[in-house]
């Protein structure tokens, strides 16, 4: 049985937890890409950043309102303008935005549990780690293309 280390990418692009959002953008628009993971110095990962993060953040947000019998407050959506987002969000630090809570698996995993995780999950990418340090990426199209190479 295929494990995770079997069709992982070993060259995983990634960044560093004090890097600025600037630099995941240029690396998405340089490589193609839409999300890469965050580690530390010492390569745990610590963070997922992806193009769903960034579209959340330069996107529109709208004003809530939250009331019960005695009060009634106005949470504001958008302090600034969709220009001013963008420019502002360049200098932020990437975990301002990243999700922290990262969903991975380990080098030993069996493909199908992989296969559940990204299905269930609704995810496009896992980090694969081993002894605590990231060593590869899986994406959904791994997964397909090592199930079906045989087949096909």
């Amino acid at each position: 049985m295929m494990k995770a280390h079997d069709i992982m990418i070993r060259n995983v692009y990634c960044v560093n937890e004090t890097d600025s959002v600037r630099s995941v953008i240029r690396m998405f628009l340089e490589h193609r890409i839409s999300g890469v993971p965050v580690v530390n110095g010492r390569k745990k990962i610590v963070g997922y950043i992806s193009d769903g993060d960034i579209m959340e953040y330069i996107g529109r947000h709208e004003d809530r309102v939250v009331g019960s019998l005695f009060f009634t407050f106005v949470f504001r959506g958008d302090e600034f303008g969709f220009d001013e987002r963008i420019s502002r969000i360049l200098g932020l630090p990437v975990m301002d935005i990243a999700t922290k809570k990262v969903i991975t698996v380990q080098a030993e995993e069996p493909m199908e549990n992989i296969a559940a995780i990204l299905a269930q999950r609704q995810i496009k990418k896992l980090p694969v780690e081993q002894h605590g340090e990231l060593v590869g990426i899986i994406s959904r199209g791994d997964v397909i293309r090592h199930s079906f190479k045989a087949l096909l």
